[in-house]
């Protein structure tokens, strides 16, 4: 039987409420309304959790087969194919934006871990980009990207941020391997880990090191007219907007801000916060490029057996301890600094 599940969107329900409540606002208040509305439960494609093995054959074919369609500002899905693999740019800013960027997230995870696809073996990468009217948000349906303009107002369209793009194909990711419950704890490390991702997609691509990279999540999202610079900040959750009309980044950045609550799933985007600075800490302690350091400990730890759907922040942090000890050697610097990492975080005492 196809399981039920909630659309995994980059705007957390508590932004879209404020937005939703701002009389300042009243193009975007009416958009976030419908964007609320919008997050109902979805099916997600029944799938293999562990489909392929790492070093996929290579009668796999390796390349993204992206294909982008246009709903005209419809939400019938898929839309109007308006950009297949290999065609030239558009000219459409959001079908070129969502097209490089399903690219940039392929090309990092083949590169870097020779996973072929989300799925890891060969899935075509699918998205839909002018997704309703004004609609405020980007998500994974189970089968494809979908991105909507934003309301001009508050939301700038959301292919703008590759990782945003990371983010939401990281839940596919996550979806093909440990399939994390989107609840409670396992629920914020599975937003978390596409925060992960999705931030060293966009380091990857632009080559930056651990301590060149903004962490942000989401940057350029929001218009001129909002104090603020993103979505969500991995190095300093809590920081990334404070804004009169939308209210301040309410993510904390340790368990002494643990947020407990029937809201969002149990706080699933609220609480990754915790998990996002703990691997910021990591990747910085440990620097370099995070994707060769920090970023291989969390995909040993995605890929591990020890990791089960239902897992909590204790449980995934002693994972990533023991497999950063498992590749880098017990007692590395690398194995340390994990260790720290979640100490900081007050996950591990």
């Amino acid at each position: 039987m196809t399981p039920t599940e909630r659309r995994r969107s980059v705007v957390p329900p508590y932004l879209l409420r404020a937005v939703a409540d701002a009389a300042d606002f009243p193009l975007a208040a009416s958009a976030a309304r419908t964007a609320l509305a919008s997050l109902d439960t979805v099916q997600r494609p029944k799938h293999d959790h562990r489909p392929a093995p790492q070093g996929v054959s290579g009668t796999v074919d390796r390349s993204p087969q992206r294909t982008i369609s246009d709903a005209h500002g419809t939400t019938t899905l898929p839309g109007d194919p308006v950009r297949h693999e290999g065609d030239p740019d558009s000219g459409d800013p959001a079908v070129d934006e969502a097209y490089a960027g399903l690219g940039d997230t392929h090309a990092f995870w083949l590169e870097v871990f020779d996973r072929v696809s989300i799925d890891g073996a060969g899935l075509p990468l699918d998205a839909t980009v002018h997704y309703g009217q004004d609609y405020d948000n980007a998500y994974w349906d189970g089968n494809r990207m979908v991105f909507g303009d934003g309301d001009g107002e508050v939301f700038n369209r959301f292919t703008i941020a590759v990782d945003v793009i990371g983010h939401e194909l990281a839940h596919g990711v996550t979806q093909y391997t440990a399939d994390l419950t989107y609840q409670g704890q396992s629920g914020a490390l599975n937003e978390s880990i596409s925060d992960v991702f999705g931030s060293l997609v966009a380091q990857y691509a632009a080559r930056q090191t651990a301590e060149q990279a903004t962490w942000l999540i989401g940057e350029g999202l929001f218009t001129a007219a909002v104090h603020g610079v993103a979505l969500r900040s991995m190095r300093a959750p809590g920081t990334a907007y404070d804004d009169p009309v939308l209210g301040k980044d309410p993510q904390p950045a340790t368990m002494a801000g643990y947020v407990d609550t029937t809201e969002d799933s149990g706080g699933v985007h609220t609480n990754s916060g915790i998990p996002n600075h703990a691997f910021f800490l990591a990747a910085t302690a440990i620097g370099g490029n995070a994707w060769e350091g920090a970023g291989t400990v969390w995909w040993d730890a995605l890929t591990s057996d020890a990791v089960t759907a239902s897992i909590d922040f204790a449980g995934f942090a002693q994972v990533t301890v023991d497999v950063a000890g498992a590749r880098f050697g017990q007692g590395s610097t690398q194995q340390t600094a994990v260790q720290d990492a979640w100490r900081q975080v007050g996950v591990l005492a």
